[in-house]
């Protein structure tokens, strides 16, 4: 099982309460899926609004369990920003 990193930004870093922390997880379902067991609440709700970017490449409209995830990976978590 690869470990990555989970990266908060904005609105997500807020609920979160960290910037960002290790899970161990193949695809970005099986990542939101543990980031949703470990904060219940607020969190759960904001990643309703994310986009996403693995390694630095937009998720887009792909479904996250065949998004693949490597061993020392980053998961970036986008909510919506405003103003520019």
């Amino acid at each position: 099982m690869p470990k990555v990193t989970v990266r908060y930004w904005a609105a997500a870093k807020a609920a979160a309460g960290v910037g960002d922390e290790p899970y161990d997880a193949a695809t970005l379902a099986e990542a939101l899926d543990a980031v949703r067991e470990r904060h219940p609440g607020e969190l759960t709700r904001v990643l309703l609004r994310c986009s996403f970017l693995i390694d630095g490449d937009p998720v887009g409209t792909r479904a996250h369990e065949t998004v693949r995830l490597a061993e020392g990976g980053t998961v970036e978590v986008l909510p919506p920003f405003a103003g520019g």
